[in-house]
């Protein structure tokens, strides 16, 4: 009996460990805040509770072994720039560490956006539209037209530009600048 509740010990505990392992570091659920990537995702309005949004299923590891995002990803983004990320943090953002900490999590620092520029891109603004190293960008996942210029930028090494696909209600690039890739959490895998 006891080496029977051992091994049914030992088998669980490697279940809720590799849990935490795939949810920390390969696959990850996240919600869709607000409303700066509508038409193509729906967010939940932070001040309404019983308003709920899409939720996404993000693929972490394609970045964490070395890949890059490329354009048209929608990607999650750690907006705390000036915050160094390490890998405690990425286990703290596991769903199942959140839970069994009981922990204060801020989901408003994930930001979920549309990759624009890689390094070096050249991205201008020009009547109403975005041009990447001198050629419009087609982009029929936008709301509407972007009101708002912003100033011509160079991508820097290591970075990209992201925008949501509401362009006139989205805090992204424009407004925090190119984000280190490093702040890039993973790619969206599929919404439900």
């Amino acid at each position: 009996m006891v080496s029977e509740v051992v091994s049914w010990s030992k088998a669980l505990l490697f279940a809720i460990t590799l849990s935490i392992i795939l949810s920390a570091f390969v696959i990850q659920p996240f919600s869709v805040m607000g409303s700066s990537m509508e038409p193509t995702l729906d967010g939940k309005n932070p001040d309404e509770d019983n308003e709920s949004g899409d939720r996404v299923m993000v693929l972490k590891s394609s970045y964490t072994l070395g890949g890059e995002p490329t354009y048209n990803d929608v990607v999650i983004i750690d907006s705390r720039l000036s915050k160094e990320r390490t890998m405690k943090d990425n286990l703290f953002e596991s769903p199942i560490v959140r839970k069994i900490l009981d922990s204060d999590y801020n989901e408003t620092n994930y930001w979920i956006k549309r990759v624009i520029g890689e390094p070096g891109d050249l991205l201008e603004y020009i009547d109403g539209k975005i041009y990447r190293n001198g050629k419009a960008l087609e982009e029929d996942y936008i709301k509407e037209g972007m009101q708002f210029p912003f100033e011509t930028i160079e991508v820097p090494k290591d970075h990209v530009f992201v925008m949501g696909d509401n362009r006139n209600y989205s805090l992204d690039s424009r407004d925090i600048g190119p984000i280190p890739i490093e702040n890039v959490l993973g790619k969206v895998l599929f919404k439900y």
